[in-house]
């Protein structure tokens, strides 16, 4: 349950690192209250799953699902421009993400 939560957690990072971005410095109410729950459910998350979990595997893990959600949303959008080397870099997180729940 703790690896489902983390990535639910991770999932809400780049909700609320993309409603950040789109609150314009917190001028504009709507995506600034959707980062503020996404921020705190995603942080809620982590913590919860760091009881089971180790706190090295649980971050990098963490990080590396909402760095990737992030920048995949943004080029799925047009926000950022996609190449070959960018989504092959982006493959490269999310199978070191894999790599670190099989070695757990």
């Amino acid at each position: 349950m703790s690896w489902i939560v983390l990535v639910v957690s991770g999932v809400l990072e780049a909700v609320w690192a993309t409603a950040l971005d789109r609150s314009e410095g917190f001028t504009r109410l709507g995506p600034a209250a959707v980062f503020l729950v996404a921020a705190a459910a995603s942080m809620a998350g982590l913590s919860w799953a760091l009881r089971e979990l180790p706190v090295g595997t649980a971050y990098a893990v963490w990080v590396g699902i909402g760095a990737a959600t992030t920048a995949g949303w943004a080029m799925a959008t047009g926000a950022e421009p996609v190449s070959v080397v960018r989504v092959l870099l982006l493959l490269g997180i999310v199978a070191c993400v894999a790599g670190l729940k099989l070695t757990h």
